[in-house]
């Protein structure tokens, strides 16, 4: 028996007419105050792309961007805990970056595809070296959930695996104690942003709804995500800093979660009638074309359905099973590599609940809000920028980066206007916006 899977990257890409337009009035800083700023948050704002922590990734992060831009106005410095600039980075998993290579695959099909930069992994001794000298501008720490802001000793070892950020740990003033938060203080903010929350939700979601958790809506600090956001609001304007502070995309809308169709099963009509002889006796039936593919759900109890729609495959998903060894026809593609229904409304519920936490938090503390949520929305659809169109399609889209979760810098300087936007509007100010154009998407070999 032979299954046919055909996994394609489309380049035809449709646009919105949508085109931002970059200001023109003379930069000034209004009501707020850019002389000390500190950008506070995750992954993406601490600048973590293609899968990994690296220099490039950090320079073009969306906090550097801001300050680029604060500059005009009267902003200061903005001090990173950049990596070396020879490093191959670090991801979560200790691997290297990604870059866009050629490989091939088990049918001998050579194709471009995100590889490992290093083949032998990432920079585990930049990540063990601190690079503390003084208090950092940037601190987005890749991984940090919104309830581990407060946390004190967030970067210390000896709390265990699972219970401190190595990230952390090579940038914080005292990792046994500090937490993000206090550390951010540190810098006596004039003017911050926040974005922090999206960890929250896609450790779940990334893990199939499986091997972690979505923080609970409701809480103390360090426990629920009210309480965690409106502690550390709280506490960075209580100097009299003002700040933006952005709410929680749709993580679903990311290609690692829309680049395998759910109905990618490609068969022709003798393999499909095999398939339904087989597996029939289990409601399951195919047709030649395009089928839904096999996936676990041991609530059944023969432990296998076919996929719904509205239901995703994960970009984590071994290919060469799927192409070679009859993973999505009979042998079912396993849970960790799927988002159910239920679980796709987990992740919108908990979106919508923190979204809705971050606007009350924005009215009541009189901060800007950045609504990446919706421009990111429109970013799935197509958007033209200076005449360049650009989308969510995994690699041919131009603005996620090779994991597929995390924007490249041509993204990150979109949403960065997204945040100098909401700031005009708030403050009075007239911060320019970036010309996105002059920042890279994805690099082709």
């Amino acid at each position: 028996m032979k299954l046919k899977f055909a996994l394609v990257i489309s380049t035809a890409v449709a646009f919105t007419s949508c085109k931002p337009k970059l200001d023109a009035d003379t930069p000034e800083k209004g009501n707020m105050d850019p002389t000390r700023f500190v950008s506070l948050g995750g992954s993406t704002t601490a600048g973590f792309a293609d899968g990994a922590l690296y220099a490039e990734g950090q320079e073009n992060s969306i906090g550097n961007i801001l300050a680029t831009q604060f500059q005009l106005v009267g902003g200061g410095s903005f001090l990173q805990p950049l990596m070396p600039s020879s490093s191959v980075g670090i991801g979560f998993t200790g691997k290297s970056k990604s870059i866009l290579g050629y490989k091939t695959d088990c049918t001998g099909t050579t194709s471009l595809s995100p590889i490992p930069f290093n083949a032998a992994g990432g920079d585990l001794a930049a990540l063990g070296t601190s690079v503390y000298t003084s208090p950092f501008n940037n601190m987005g720490v890749p991984g940090v959930k919104a309830n581990e802001l407060v946390f004190p000793g967030y970067g210390n070892s000896a709390n265990g695996a699972g219970n401190y950020n190595p990230f952390f740990a090579r940038m914080a003033s005292n990792p046994t104690t500090s937490s993000v938060l206090s550390d951010a203080m540190a810098t006596n903010p004039t003017f911050f942003s926040l974005y922090a929350g999206e960890q929250d939700i896609l450790n779940y979601a990334i893990s199939g709804g499986g091997a972690a958790t979505i923080t609970p809506v409701n809480g103390a600090a360090g426990v629920g995500f009210d309480g965690s956001i409106t502690t550390a609001v709280t506490t960075l304007t209580s100097n009299g800093a003002k700040g933006v502070i952005g709410n929680i995309p749709d993580v679903t809308l990311y290609p690692f979660f829309n680049t395998i169709p759910y109905n990618g099963l490609k068969l022709d009509a003798a393999t499909a009638q095999l398939l339904t002889n087989a597996l029939g006796q289990q409601g399951m039936s195919f047709a030649a074309g395009n089928n839904a593919f096999v996936i676990q759900d041991n609530s059944l109890p023969l432990g296998a359905r076919q996929i719904k729609p509205g239901e995703y495959i994960l970009l984590s998903i071994p290919l060469d099973s799927v192409k070679c060894n009859k993973m999505g026809s009979l042998i079912p593609i396993p849970e960790k590599y799927i988002l159910t229904l239920e679980e796709v409304a987990n992740i919108k519920s908990a979106t919508n609940s923190y979204n809705a936490v971050i606007s009350q938090v924005a009215a009541t503390y009189g901060l800007a809000l950045a609504d990446v949520n919706t421009f990111l929305k429109s970013v799935k659809t197509g958007v033209v920028f200076n005449g360049i169109g650009l989308n969510a399609n995994f690699v041919s889209g131009g603005t996620f980066s090779l994991d597929g979760i995390h924007l490249n810098p041509i993204g990150n300087a979109m949403v960065s206007n997204v945040f100098i936007k909401a700031i005009n509007q708030t403050f009075g100010s007239t911060i320019p916006q970036v010309d996105a154009t002059k920042y890279r998407g994805v690099k082709f070999p």
